[in-house]
């Protein structure tokens, strides 16, 4: 009797190490950018080592430090990292930390612009169109052509100090409506000169922004960019345009990688998150008034979407549908059956947060074959948990359980 013998494929395994850019990643599994929320002052936080060295040993291949702003400026707020010399020695030990658990490492750049919150940053922001912005609590004003210069640069010194502290991948942060993706954004950008208007001339600043970290890095780590798909509000970025811009990132030739998104951290934070919106909690965290007013407005900056998962996959495969550049996906990827499924659509790499979040352990489970699905409920109880130190309340609570009594017999 003879046995079968399977007949080949060249499908990409879950645990087989993989190419992107000029890395070797030992799986396909990428821990996306979630804020850490401890980071003091800006401050590289021991708490904060701690939390990547946790993911990398976990059996993650990539983990992303987020948010590293470039300027202060563009923080999201006062205790949001800036990368540059003086964050070195702390990213510097982040990522050897990192290392020695066999993972690579991956800074998150970007400026907030709309997003960043002016009075806590004692600091203006840009965008690039003058208009109100309720993280800014106010007025911000369109940005000058040598503004956009200045933060060229800043982009280009944070790019070299990431590399300098050892990051083996920068991403460039082109979602959510910070800084580069409110320039691609309709609803957004009402310029009128070069950087405004036609698709083209709204891409401008993004593509020169990508081709100057790339310049700066030459070829010593991973390039990649968070791209949105859809901004999920009205008038905003959305597919018809998102597919052309990708072709346009595409063709420049400066990226190593994709990893598509969506939603709008300025008008709608619950596009990218999916499920139910913990607007109790989310008042609980915030000072008196700050808590009023999200009582009022909350539900319309939070609306509710029903989680599924690998929500963001049916835009996704537009994108791989015209694009033969490494894609990563993103969006409520929970399960080994999902990544198998993703790899089988051309994708080259999936990005998992929530997930690893309420298990930080999970790709090693899923690699030893002890679990086929992760246990986040995905409650998104762990969104307000970004000023206190990010963290999985369900996983907090269950880690804090008191024993069971003996009894005494």
């Amino acid at each position: 009797m003879t046995t079968a013998v399977p007949a080949p494929t060249d499908r990409p395994r879950i645990f087989e190490p993989a190419r992107l850019g000029p890395l070797t990643l030992r799986n396909r599994i990428v821990k996306a950018a979630t804020f850490e929320g401890v980071m003091p002052r800006g401050t590289v936080s021991d708490e904060l080592i701690e939390f990547h060295r946790a993911v990398a040993a976990g059996g993650a291949a990539l983990t992303t430090v987020a948010y590293c702003a470039v300027s202060e400026g563009g923080r999201v707020h006062r205790d949001t990292l800036v990368l540059n010399e003086a964050s070195l020695p702390g990213l510097t030990r982040l990522t050897e930390a990192v290392h020695a658990e066999g993972a690579l490492a991956a800074a998150q750049i970007g400026h907030a612009g709309l997003v960043a919150n002016t009075l806590s940053n004692k600091r203006a922001t840009l965008a690039p169109s003058t208009r109100i912005s309720a993280p800014a609590m106010g007025l911000v004003r369109g940005a000058s052509t040598e503004q956009l210069a200045e933060v060229t640069a800043d982009f280009e010194r944070s790019a070299r100090v990431a590399v300098e502290a050892g990051f083996d991948a920068i991403e460039v942060h082109v979602g959510h409506n910070y800084l580069l993706s409110s320039f691609l954004s309709p609803n957004l950008n009402k310029r009128r000169d070069g950087y405004g208007g036609s698709l083209a001339a709204r891409a401008r600043f993004p593509r020169e922004v990508i081709e100057r970290v790339r310049a700066v890095v030459g070829d010593k780590v991973a390039v990649t960019a968070k791209l949105n798909m859809s901004d999920g509000v009205p008038k905003g970025l959305w597919l018809d345009e998102s597919l052309q811009i990708a072709k346009l990132l595409e063709s420049d030739g400066h990226l190593d990688a994709l990893q598509l998104t969506g939603g709008s951290s300025l008008l709608n934070g619950m596009y990218f998150f999916r499920g139910e919106v913990p607007m109790a909690e989310f008042v609980a965290s915030q000072p008196k008034l700050v808590g009023l007013g999200l009582r009022v407005y909350g539900p319309h900056l939070f609306p509710t979407y029903p989680f599924e998962e690998a929500f963001f996959l049916p835009f996704a495969r537009q994108f791989r549908q015209i694009l033969s550049m490494p894609l990563i996906l993103l969006g409520g990827i929970n399960r080994v059956d999902t990544i198998e499924n993703a790899l089988d659509e051309g994708f080259e790499f999936v990005a998992m947060a929530r997930a690893i979040l309420r298990e930080p352990d999970l790709v090693n489970r899923f690699r030893d074959e002890q679990a086929v699905e992760g246990h986040c409920i995905h409650c998104n109880k762990c969104m307000p948990t970004i000023y206190s130190g990010t963290r999985c309340v369900v996983r907090e609570a269950i880690t804090h359980l008191p024993l069971p009594s003996v009894p005494v017999h």
